[in-house]
C-alpha cells in the first residue's frame, strides 16, 4: 500500500515539550492551527495529537483542526475508560462525516491518571481486555445496525450509530491504530486493530515482532483484513550527517545537564514492556543499525523520544526504507522545535521517501 506519513502535535499547554523552545501559543487554537496547516503545506498527511489528563481534550482539538484545514488528518489518541465505546463511535463517525473521511484513531491503554476522570480499571490484564472489547464494539457500531453486545466491560442493546463514518471504496471507517509490546497488547492488535504502532526498535526487533503478530493473528482468529504496521519515532535531520549528529549530541548533552542520567527501573518504566525494550537497547550500544541513537533514553527520553534516527536526509530516508522493507507502511515522525521541523523534515525527507 501507499505509505502514510504523519507528524506529531503534542497538544499541551505547557512550554518546553521535549526541548521545544517555543514560549507562547501552546494550547491556543491559533498555534495548533498553525502547526496543522504547516503539516498540510509540507507534505504530511496529518498528525498524531497527544493525549493525557491535564492536556486539552484531544477530540475537541481534533474537531477544531479538521474545521480549519482541508486535507489534514488528525490521529486522535483516545483512552477506553475516558470514553464509552458507543459515545466515542458516534462522536468519531460524526466528525468523520463532517471532515469527509479524515479521522484516524489511536487507542491508548497505558496508564495516565485514571482516578482523575473516574476510571477504576488499572490492572493491566483488565485494561487490555477492556481495550479489545472497545475496539470490537466501536468497529461493529461503525459498520452494523441495531448492535447488541454484552461483554465483561461494555454493554449496548439495539444500538445504531447515525451517521456511520464516511465510507469510500477502500475505507469503511476510520483506521484504528494501537500500540503495545506486552503479550496482552499484541493479542489485542492481532485480533482487533488495523495498525500496530511500534516505537523505534532496531530492525531485528521489529522483524521479530511482525513475525510474531502475523502468527498470532492466525491463532486468535482475526476476522479483519491483515494487520498493518507503523513506526512512531523521533528523526533528527540536518543537511549533512555531521551536522545531524552534532545537533543530536548537543540535544542529549542538554538533557543530561537538565536531568542527569535516569534510573530506568523506576515507576512505570519498570512495568511498561515497550518502554523497557527501548531502554534496554543502551546495553547493545549507543548507535544501532545505521543511525538509531539510543543515548536519549539514558537521560529522560521516553516513548517515541527514547531512540532517535539521526543523519542527513539520505541517511534517515535509507533507515526508514529499511523499516518499509520489513512491512512498515505508517510513519509518525517528529523532532523539536515542532514548527521548524515540520518544514525541514517534510521538505527534505518526505520527497525522498515518496520517490523510493
Amino acid at each position: 500500500m501507499t505509505p502514510q506519513f504523519l507528524w506529531y502535535i503534542p497538544n499541551t499547554v505547557q512550554t518546553g515539550h521535549r526541548g521545544d523552545d517555543t514560549t507562547s501559543g501552546w494550547g491556543s487554537i491559533e498555534y495548533s492551527t498553525e502547526l496543522a496547516r504547516a503539516a498540510e503545506a509540507h507534505g504530511w498527511g496529518g498528525a498524531l495529537l497527544g493525549t493525557g489528563w491535564g492536556r486539552p481534550d484531544t477530540f475537541t482539538v481534533a474537531t477544531a483542526l479538521a474545521a480549519r484545514t482541508t486535507t489534514f488528518k488528525p490521529l486522535i489518541a483516545v483512552r477506553p475508560g475516558y470514553w464509552q465505546p458507543a459515545n466515542f463511535a458516534s462522536a468519531a463517525a460524526t466528525l468523520d462525516q463532517l471532515s469527509r473521511g479524515r479521522v484516524l484513531v489511536n487507542i491508548v491503554s497505558g496508564l495516565d491518571t485514571p482516578a482523575a476522570y473516574g476510571d477504576t480499571t488499572v490492572d493491566p490484564a483488565a485494561r487490555y481486555a477492556r481495550t479489545q472489547e472497545f475496539l470490537h464494539l466501536v468497529r461493529r457500531l461503525w459498520t452494523e445496525e441495531n448492535v447488541t453486545f454484552h461483554g465483561e466491560h461494555f454493554q449496548v442493546t439495539g444500538s445504531t450509530v447515525g451517521p456511520h463514518p464516511y465510507a469510500t471504496a477502500g475505507r469503511a471507517h476510520p483506521t484504528l491504530y494501537f500500540g503495545g509490546a506486552s503479550e496482552a497488547a499484541e493479542r489485542v492488535s492481532a485480533a482487533e486493530a488495523d495498525v500496530q504502532l511500534f516505537w523505534g526498535e532496531p530492525l531485528d526487533g521489529i522483524a521479530e515482532r511482525i513475525a510474531r503478530l502475523k502468527e498470532l493473528s492466525g491463532r486468535v482468529g482475526r476476522r479483519h483484513v491483515p494487520l498493518e504496521y507503523g513506526l512512531r519515532i523521533t528523526t533528527v535531520v540536518r543537511d549533512t550527517t555531521e551536522e545531524a549528529w552534532r545537533a543530536a549530541e548537543e540535544k542529549v548533552a542538554k538533557m543530561a545537564a537538565d536531568a542527569g542520567e535516569t534510573d530506568t527501573w523506576t515507576g512505570n518504566r519498570r512495568t511498561a514492556v515497550g518502554q523497557r525494550r527501548l531502554l534496554d537497547l543502551t546495553e547493545r550500544g549507543e548507535v544501532l543499525d545505521t543511525c538509531l541513537y539510543t543515548a536519549p533514553g539514558r537521560f529522560g527520553g521516553g516513548g517515541a523520544a527514547t531512540t532517535w534516527l539521526v543523519g542527513s536526509p539520505d541517511d534517515v530516508a535509507a533507515a526508514l526504507n529499511a523499516y518499509r522493507a520489513l512491512g512498515i507502511t505508517h510513519f509518525v515522525l517528529s523532532d523539536t522545535p515542532y514548527k521548524e521541523e515540520i518544514r525541514r523534515i517534510g521538505d527534505q525527507l518526505l520527497r525522498r521517501l515518496r520517490e523510493a
